[in-house]
This record gives structure tokens, C-alpha cells and sequence, in this order.
């Protein structure tokens, strides 16, 4: 298990980023957070097995279709077992 925080930057917001987010993540039995950030960005917390986060993180990195993803940063976190399934938070 790993924990990771994605800081997504770009034209990330008000094109069904959180969406995709909360797809993808259901694809590779992620669990965590995604939202929205002032000044624009999107921002994940999530768990999972390893493969899956980085399987998760290309996903994230490529985003959907209207979405520019101009960078994403990734920030390695303590794993707490907190989440219990994927959930958007506004």
C-alpha cells in the first residue's frame, strides 16, 4: 500500500476532471479524495496497491478529454487506511 497526494495543474477545472478522478480511481481500486482548488488546480489523495496508484497517476496525467494537464506533482504520504472507497469533495 502507498499513499499519494497529486497536485494536477492546467485546464483541470470545468471539465469533469473530479469525474474522471472518481472513475479511474474505481478502475484501479483506489480509494481517497479529488477537488478542486482555488487558483485553479485539482487536487487527489488517494491509497492503493502500488502498480494501481501509478497505473492511477497515468490516468491523471493524460485526463479527460477537454482537460490540458500542463503538470502534475506528487507528493508521497503516510498510509492511515482512512478511506474506504473514493469520494469527490466539493
Amino acid at each position: 500500500m502507498v499513499a499519494r497526494q497529486f497536485l494536477i495543474a492546467g485546464e483541470v477545472q470545468g471539465v469533469g476532471f473530479r469525474y474522471f478522478a472518481l472513475r479511474a480511481a474505481a478502475r484501479h481500486q483506489v480509494k481517497g479524495t479529488v477537488k478542486n482548488l482555488p487558483g485553479g488546480t485539482v487536487e487527489v489523495i488517494a491509497e492503493g496497491d502500488r502498480d494501481a496508484m501509478e497505473q492511477f497517476k497515468m490516468d491523471l496525467a493524460t485526463g479527460p478529454i477537454f482537460a490540458t494537464v500542463n503538470s502534475l506533482d506528487e507528493i508521497d504520504l503516510p498510509v492511515t487506511g482512512r478511506f474506504v472507497d473514493f469520494k469527490i469533495d466539493y
